[in-house]
């Protein structure tokens, strides 16, 4: 199998020998709310958000090697250094973590927009540790996988979890969340935005008052730190929030550009994405009650113990 071919059940193909590519998939999330409660002592600031899990998002294709040899068939963005690449960071942090002799060939299939807020770039790397403890049979399981995984970013945890979650410190604890059932139009305004600025806009509300579950279940509001700040700083994010809000409830995902709205089914979410004005790259994605990395893994776990 060659890179950008399909797959068929993800993680199945390096069975059939070392030179085999393995296909796995990196789904994107949502942040359903984003609250900042306040500053930490290491300067990080406190988040509240909860996670959701989309059946929808990047491919990673991977291929063990014998020699060692972290290699980037191509990079997933334009101009992105391999040394700056999460899931060549990922593959090296693992690999001597591990004391791993093997190498990968890695390949990105790019469907995540960069800098929307969609865990892209997160998930990617995620997925790399996830699926090379299985092709290079380090089986140190979620736990150490997410803890090695914040050293690259606090998104790497849920994504290597795989849980729908709310989550608070900097987004590392997690507690696994039911979540009903839901479709999501989704609008990517073609803004890349860099987060560290956003972190440091002096307009940004820093001390809301803590959010509980219940408020989130109850469906109390509780919005998204970042949104009023981008949507001064950013005409184009907040035109997208604007034509959402015709269609229903707006909102904005992470402390990047992507804009959202939940309907309880996938017609209800493709007769509004038909009502949005021709512009911004706009899509309909369901939600998903746990990571598609994690039946991939159930589907090539399955498969080592028929081979073995």
């Amino acid at each position: 199998m060659k890179p950008g071919q399909g797959a068929g059940n993800a993680g199945l193909d390096h069975v059939a020998g070392s030179d085999a590519w393995s296909w796995w998939p990196a789904p994107a999330k949502l942040n359903l709310f984003l609250r900042i409660t306040g500053r930490r002592e290491d300067g990080y600031h406190a988040l509240q958000t909860v996670f959701r899990m989309l059946d929808w998002g990047d491919r990673v294709g991977l291929r063990v090697r014998p020699d060692g040899q972290v290699a980037r068939q191509a990079p997933p963005l334009p101009g992105l250094p391999a040394e700056h690449d999460l899931t060549v960071r990922a593959a090296k942090l693992l690999q001597s973590h591990a004391k791993v002799s093997e190498g990968v060939d890695i390949v990105i299939e790019k469907r995540i927009p960069a800098g929307g807020g969609f865990g892209g770039g997160s998930s990617d790397a995620a997925t790399v540790l996830v699926a090379l403890d299985r092709l290079w049979r380090c089986d140190l399981g979620a736990g150490h996988l997410a803890r090695l995984g914040l050293q690259l970013g606090a998104d790497l945890p849920v994504f290597v979890h795989g849980d729908n979650a709310w989550a608070e410190g900097i987004g590392e604890r997690l507690a696994p969340i039911d979540l009903p059932p839901a479709w999501y139009l989704l609008v990517d305004p073609g803004v890349h935005v860099p987060t560290a600025a956003l972190f440091q806009a002096p307009e940004l509300t820093r001390d809301a008052a803590p959010a509980t579950m219940a408020d989130f279940v109850s469906g109390v509001p509780l919005g998204n730190a970042f949104e009023p700040v981008l949507r001064r700083r950013e005409p184009a994010v907040d035109a997208a929030l604007t034509a959402l809000s015709q269609v229903g409830q707006a909102r904005l995902t992470g402390s990047g550009s992507g804009c959202f709205v939940e309907f309880a089914t996938r017609e209800a979410a493709l007769a509004a994405l038909a009502e949005l004005p021709s512009g911004p790259r706009a899509w309909v994605a369901r939600g998903a009650d746990r990571s598609p990395l994690h039946r991939a893994c159930a589907a090539w776990d399955r498969s080592r113990l028929q081979a073995s």
